[in-house]
């Protein structure tokens, strides 16, 4: 028994495994983008394009994802929040961030996916990357002829201004 790669603390054989054997559909765009993540984990490539709605397949590039897969060390998934995707609705969203290294270099994926409901199955749409919000600067403002706030004893213009 192995917990299930998408973070969720529940068994694998619980969680997605019947997800990406086709065992049950998923209930929710969660469950898909779990099931997703999880497919990426084990390189299951197959079930990456299966789960991709008819609409997207024409773009789904089974090598560069076959690549992505096999030279990622998946670390984990955090689900930021979900919208929609209800029993009575076709459409939901699920922002996340999936953690990976390649090599020595850490990389989080930050994305709102798109999923759309297709005779009566979720199937992952489209993605938009999510940009970090701007840094804002909550002290007071330095003038350019003041002493510099680092202590260095010159003005801020000649120091770190």
């Amino acid at each position: 028994m192995s917990a299930c790669p998408c973070c969720s603390t529940l068994e694998y054989s619980q969680c997605c495994e019947p997800i990406i054997k086709g065992e049950v559909l998923a209930k929710t765009p969660e469950q898909v983008m779990r099931s997703r993540y999880t497919a990426y984990v084990n390189a299951d490539i197959d079930y990456l394009e299966e789960s991709t709605h008819p609409d997207g397949r024409t773009d789904f590039d089974e090598e560069a994802t076959r690549t992505w897969a096999e030279n990622s060390d998946w670390e984990k998934l955090e689900i930021i929040s979900t919208k929609g995707g209800g029993p009575e609705e076709n459409e939901g969203f699920v922002e996340f961030i999936a953690h990976f290294a390649q090599g020595e270099v850490e990389h989080k994926h930050h994305e709102l996916a798109i999923f759309k409901k297709d005779a009566n199955r979720w199937f992952f749409l489209d993605g938009n990357p999510v940009k970090l919000a701007p840094v804002r600067h909550d002290g007071p403002k330095v003038g350019r002829n003041e002493p510099c706030p680092c202590g260095s004893g010159k003005k801020y213009k000649k120091c770190c201004g």
